[in-house]
C-alpha cells in the first residue's frame, strides 16, 4: 500500500447511471461462522493484517486483484453516507488507517469539526490505494459507507455482512483464482442487492442558475433564511442566507450536495447548530445515528430532510461544472418541489383550462390549473375597457387562457384570456376614413370620447376639440353631453397605443366647403 491518497472533484468520472448491471457480478464472502462472534461480529487477531483479521484483508486484496484485471486504477466516490459519527482521524491510529480528513480527504472547504472532511463527496475520485483503504474502513465498521464505481463497468459494494459486491464488465478468472486462495467464497449473482436504486420519476431539481437567482429573490422577499446542504447522506451544514451573500454560499457548497431551502428560523428556535462566523453551521448524526437526512433502510441513498413534521420550501441537487446533473440521490419531494415539477410540464403559448378561485381588491384574477394558482393581471383579461375584473370573470368560472410566461423561482405563470380573441382594434384599423355614428361616453376638458362599436362596451375613441368643430372649444365651451350620439370620421387606430383617433367637425362637413 501507498501512502495517503488525495481526492479530487471529477465531474465526468462517475458518468449517469442508466439502470445498466456489469455483465459479471460476484459476491465476495468468507462465511465462516469460526471468523463471527454471537453478534455476527467479524473477529480474529489485530496485527499487520488489520483490525478484524484475516477476513478483512483477504477482501481487500480480493478487490485489488478484480480492480486491476479490469483495468481499474481510480475509483469514483458514490452516494457517501455516515451512519454514525464516523472515526476520522478521532483516534491517535494514522490517517490511512483512520481516513484522517488531512490526508484521505482535503478540501479547500473548512471542515466541521467533527471529523468528517468536505472533500468526501458524490462524484470525487479516488485513486485504486485511497479506494482499497475506503473498502477497509467500511469493512472496519467506522461510520462511514459509499459506492465505488466505474460508471456502469466496475463497481465495489461493501455490505453489512461483511461481504463484498463486485461488479465487472470482464469474467476476472485470475481474480476469481486469488479470491479462492483467499480463502474466500466467490460466487455470481444476478445483481448488486447493494446497488443505486431510483424507483424512476423521482422529482430532481437542479440547482443552477435560475436556481440560485430564484432563491436570491425569496432571501429578499424574506421568503427564505436558511440553507441546509447536505454533503453526505447523514450529515449536513447550515447556511444563513442573506440578499448578499447568496453567490458566495454557492461558491462553497460541495459538489452534488443535496439543498433543503427553509424559512428563517423565529428568534430563539432552538433544534440545530446555528452557523458559524462564515455564516455556516453543521449538523451531524443524531442518537439514532441520522442526521436531518436519513439514508434508506437499504443504502439506497434517499433523504428525508423533514425536522419535527415541517418540510423545507424546496430542494434541489447541485449539478456538476457542465451543469449536468449526475447525482443519483434524491430527496423527499415537497410540495413546492411537485409545483416546481408541474411548471416544468409547462411552456410559453400553451392554452390551459382552470377555474377562478378569487380575485382580490388589488384587480389580479387567479385561476387554478391542474392545483397550481397561476395569475391574469387586469390588462390581460379583455381587448375592451371594463372596470373590474368581476365584469369580465367571476370566482369558480372555467376559462381558457394563453400562457404568458413560466417563472420557476419563484414560481408564477401569468395568463392571458384576451390573447384568445382577435384584438378588435385591428379589425377596426381596416375602417380607417370610414364615418361611423355612436354615443358620448365621456367629456374631458380636451375633447370627448365617442363609442364606435354597436355593442355595450365597445372600442371607443377620443374626439379632441379641434376635431369637434370649425371653432376651437375648451372646457365649459363643449356643448356635447354624455349620452348625446355623434357622427364621426375615424382617423387613425393604434392598436399597440390603445388609441383611436376621431373628428366630428370631418365627419359634417358639407362637401365643397
Amino acid at each position: 500500500m501507498s501512502g495517503p491518497t488525495r481526492f479530487s472533484a471529477a465531474p465526468g468520472a462517475a458518468g449517469p447511471y442508466d439502470g445498466r448491471v456489469p455483465t459479471y457480478v460476484y459476491r465476495l464472502s468468507m462465511d465462516d461462522p469460526a471468523d463471527h462472534d454471537e453478534h455476527r461480529s467479524a473477529t480474529g487477531p489485530e496485527g499487520t493484517v488489520g483490525d478484524y483479521g484475516e477476513v478483512e484483508a483477504a477482501l481487500v486484496r480480493a478487490v485489488e486483484a478484480f480492480a486491476r484485471e479490469s483495468g481499474v486504477d481510480q475509483l469514483a466516490v458514490r452516494e457517501p453516507e455516515v451512519s454514525a459519527l464516523p472515526r476520522f482521524g478521532l483516534d491517535d491510529e494514522g490517517p490511512v488507517d483512520r481516513l484522517g480528513p488531512t490526508g484521505l480527504f482535503p478540501s479547500d472547504q473548512r471542515d466541521s469539526g467533527q471529523g468528517l472532511p468536505y472533500g468526501f463527496h458524490d462524484g470525487a475520485v479516488v485513486s485504486l490505494d485511497g479506494g482499497l483503504e475506503l473498502v477497509r474502513a467500511m469493512l472496519r465498521g467506522t461510520g462511514v459507507r459509499c459506492r465505488l464505481e466505474v460508471e456502469d463497468t466496475f463497481t465495489v459494494h461493501v455490505g453489512r455482512e461483511r461481504d463484498v459486491h463486485i461488479g465487472s464488465d470482464r469474467p476476472c478468472e485470475r481474480a476469481l483464482a486469488r479470491s479462492r486462495t483467499l480463502k474466500l467464497h466467490p460466487r455470481r449473482v444476478d445483481s448488486s442487492p447493494y446497488a443505486m436504486k431510483t424507483g424512476g420519476g423521482e422529482i430532481q431539481r437542479p440547482a443552477d442558475d435560475a436556481f440560485w437567482s430564484g432563491l436570491g429573490r425569496m432571501v429578499s422577499t424574506c421568503r427564505a433564511g436558511i440553507l441546509e446542504e447536505m454533503y453526505v447522506g447523514g450529515a449536513s451544514r447550515l447556511h444563513r442566507l442573506t440578499w448578499e451573500n447568496v453567490q458566495a454560499v454557492r461558491e462553497r457548497i460541495v459538489p452534488r450536495a443535496r439543498l433543503a431551502v427553509w424559512p428563517a428560523p423565529e428568534p430563539g428556535e432552538a433544534g440545530t447548530q446555528g452557523p458559524g462566523p462564515d455564516g455556516a453551521g453543521t449538523q451531524g448524526p443524531g442518537p439514532d445515528g441520522a442526521g436531518t437526512g436519513r439514508p434508506g433502510a437499504d443504502g439506497a441513498g434517499t433523504g428525508d430532510l423533514s425536522v419535527d413534521g415541517r418540510v423545507p420550501l424546496l430542494t434541489a441537487v447541485m449539478p456538476d461544472a457542465d451543469g449536468v446533473v449526475r447525482a443519483r440521490w434524491r430527496t423527499e419531494a415537497t410540495p413546492g418541489d411537485r409545483r416546481w415539477a408541474f411548471l416544468r410540464t409547462l411552456r410559453r403559448g400553451q392554452i390551459v383550462s382552470g377555474t377562478v378561485t378569487r380575485i382580490p381588491a388589488f384587480g389580479v384574477t387567479f385561476v387554478d390549473i391542474g392545483g397550481f394558482e397561476a395569475m391574469i393581471n387586469i390588462p390581460e383579461l379583455s381587448w375592451r375597457r371594463f372596470e373590474h375584473p368581476c365584469d369580465v370573470v367571476s370566482v369558480g368560472e372555467e376559462v381558457r387562457a394563453e400562457i404568458l410566461d413560466i417563472e420557476l423561482l419563484p414560481e408564477r405563470v401569468s395568463l392571458s384570456l384576451k390573447a384568445l380573441h382577435e384584438d378588435p382594434m385591428r379589425r377596426l384599423a381596416g375602417l380607417v376614413g370610414s364615418t361611423v355614428v355612436g354615443p358620448v361616453t365621456k367629456v374631458v376638458p380636451f375633447g370627448v370620447f365617442v363609442r364606435v362599436e354597436e355593442a355595450e362596451g365597445g372600442l371607443e375613441g377620443l374626439v379632441h376639440t379641434s376635431e369637434l368643430a370649425d371653432e376651437r372649444l375648451e372646457g365649459q365651451d363643449i356643448a356635447v353631453r354624455v349620452g348625446d350620439v355623434l357622427p364621426v370620421r375615424i382617423l387613425g387606430v393604434d392598436p399597440a397605443r390603445r388609441r383611436i383617433a376621431l373628428s366630428h367637425r370631418q365627419a359634417v362637413a358639407v362637401p365643397g366647403d
